[in-house]
């Protein structure tokens, strides 16, 4: 449970986790070590070389959304850019393939529809881990040379902050797949359960990780930036679309939130889809236009919620639209 206050350098380190236990994973990420014994947040973060008044920033903002860092000078960047790369670290090297392991021991049930969730977990894998190297090859090498007073003049962060989005749309159709659509045994049942819960925290880890990035690391090189400028450092810097995952909105229903149905012309395209058709194939097939099919097919996402032909085949194939013996998986 949060423990709504502010905490202070004086506080110490051990009660700052017991009343917030989700902070033992950013220590790992500030480069701080466990056996703190009863010190302060102060005394732990100078034995360990971290800038306290930046520690704190991230852990009141992550726990309570406690800060306003528009203005904030004394925000350390080159400590968030260390909290940032190690995050990425954490989530690329050993979550990812920690929630594989799991999802992959958990499903055991039908062997075709499995094969298409861990599909659609490798798309999600695939795109989280694009986004975060696009940063470590990008955004941290310019925060970088920023630090040394030697910027980059192809990039700022001005277009970083507009562009960058959570990438969590593809996770979020995984979980509604496995709700929906993943009967099991009580075995097989606990482990989807408890699978599902672990998705979930590295949801939320995501988002704090999203929001840090937005409110604090943003600003903060925004403002040194600035500094650079005045300095007469940076010249012409030109600006790079950063293209980042959307996310989506929760799925209520798999019929939407309107409760709308499929039409059969739906239907027809999902089949279609599902059958590995482009957009041409399937138009030619049911005689109407290719623009006429991109419709149907938006509004079928806008129905179900689902935006992948993987998430798509498992819907046609639960709901007895085909034959599981004839999709080509």
């Amino acid at each position: 449970m949060k423990d709504l206050k502010l905490y202070e350098p004086t506080d110490k380190m051990i009660t700052l986790i017991k009343d917030n236990y989700s902070v033992l994973q950013a220590l790992g990420s500030f480069g701080i070590n466990l056996g703190f014994g009863d010190k302060t947040v102060s005394e732990t973060c100078d034995m360990n070389g971290v800038d306290t008044y930046t520690f704190l920033a991230v852990v009141n903002y992550t726990i309570n959304g406690f800060g306003n860092f528009e203005d904030d000078e004394r925000i350390s960047v080159s400590t968030l850019l260390h909290y940032l790369k190690a995050s990425h670290a954490y989530y690329l090297d050993f979550q990812l393939p920690f929630i594989r392991r799991e999802l992959r021991e958990s499903i055991g049930g039908d062997e075709a529809l499995d094969r298409l969730i861990m599909k659609l977990y490798e798309g999600y894998a695939q795109e989280i881990r694009r986004h975060m190297k696009y940063e470590e090859k990008t955004l941290f090498p310019y925060v970088e040379s920023l630090l040394d007073g030697r910027p980059m003049n192809d990039y700022n962060v001005e277009t970083f902050s507009k562009h960058h989005e959570q990438t969590d749309k593809k996770l979020r159709e995984l979980k509604l797949m496995i709700i929906k659509y993943l009967p099991a045994d009580a075995h097989h049942n606990n482990k989807l359960t408890a699978t599902l819960y672990d998705i979930y925290n590295n949801e939320e880890w995501l988002r704090q990780h999203a929001e840090v990035e937005d409110n604090i690391f943003t600003p903060a090189i925004k403002r040194l930036e600035h500094i650079t400028k005045q300095n007469d450092v940076s010249k012409n810097i030109s600006a790079m679309v950063f293209k980042g995952a959307q996310g989506g909105a929760e799925p209520n229903s798999v019929q939407g939130r309107g409760g709308d149905t499929l039409s059969e012309r739906e239907k027809d395209v999902i089949i279609g889809v599902v059958q590995g058709l482009q957009n041409k194939e399937i138009a030619d097939r049911l005689c109407i236009s290719v623009n006429t099919v991109s419709t149907h097919r938006r509004n079928i996402a806008r129905k179900l919620q689902i935006h992948s032909p993987a998430g798509l085949t498992i819907y046609a194939i639960v709901n007895g639209m085909v034959d599981i013996s004839s999709v080509k998986l």
